[in-house]
């Protein structure tokens, strides 16, 4: 397992992503983006057709595919069956079946074998999700659970999505994110939730680089007092 472990969790648009990645740079760590992960096999289900709320279905698709995930230059690539798709993953409709692989207990329980394989390979590393904290890494060096306040979140990913397909109402972004985190508080598995010993991080007032600057400093003088 990896020497050190710094775990950030948050609900969606909390800034966790991004933050993760940047401390990772700072820190010289793998980072470890385990949403990648949620809506690569996602969008192996959805190529199948299977019955995304049918969890069988589901394992099925887990045990055919052969995912594979490497960090490159900070970013995680994902390839199934050998094929890059880094980006098809990131598509909306991915975003929105994404749901159905976070309620399905035991693809949830590969996932995080997985995710604790690919930290078992590195020296240090940065993951961010929704139960690094509390599941996959339950003694991680250091933890935080990022949050934000829920129509700053939503002005965050209608900027982001802008970007890529524009035209999307403030509203029906907010409650789609709305949905996601009643949907993530309420599975019985891997609740989105802090962790008991986590830092937590309000981000509504920060910009990327103060989050970043903040995080880096509880980790300096938790974990890195000796170099």
């Amino acid at each position: 397992m990896a020497k050190l472990i710094v775990t950030i969790d948050g609900p969606a648009a909390s800034g966790k992503s991004t933050a993760a990645r940047l401390l990772a740079e700072k820190l010289g760590a793998s980072f470890l983006d385990t949403g990648a992960m949620y809506r690569a096999v996602t969008f192996a289900a959805m190529q199948a057709g299977v019955d995304m709320s049918n969890e069988e279905q589901l394992l099925v698709v887990m045990d055919k595919g052969e995912f594979q995930f490497t960090v490159h230059e900070g970013r995680m690539l994902v390839s199934i069956d050998g094929n890059d798709v880094t980006e098809q993953i990131r598509d909306q409709q991915v975003t929105a079946n994404a749901r159905y692989i976070a309620s399905a207990p035991k693809v949830r329980e590969r996932l995080v074998r997985m995710q604790r394989q690919f930290a078992a390979g590195q020296n240090k590393i940065v993951t961010e999700g929704r139960d690094q904290g509390t599941v996959a890494f339950a003694d991680a060096n250091i933890k935080f659970f990022l949050t934000a306040d829920p129509d700053e979140r939503a002005r965050r990913r209608q900027a982001e999505l802008d970007n890529k397909t524009g035209g999307n109402s403030l509203d029906e972004i907010r409650n789609a994110i709305e949905q996601r985190d009643k949907s993530d508080r309420d599975r019985a598995v891997g609740p989105l939730k802090p962790a008991a010993d986590a830092i937590v991080v309000d981000t509504t007032d920060l910009n990327i680089e103060q989050v970043v600057d903040k995080l880096l400093g509880f980790v300096r003088e938790k974990c890195l007092k000796n170099g």
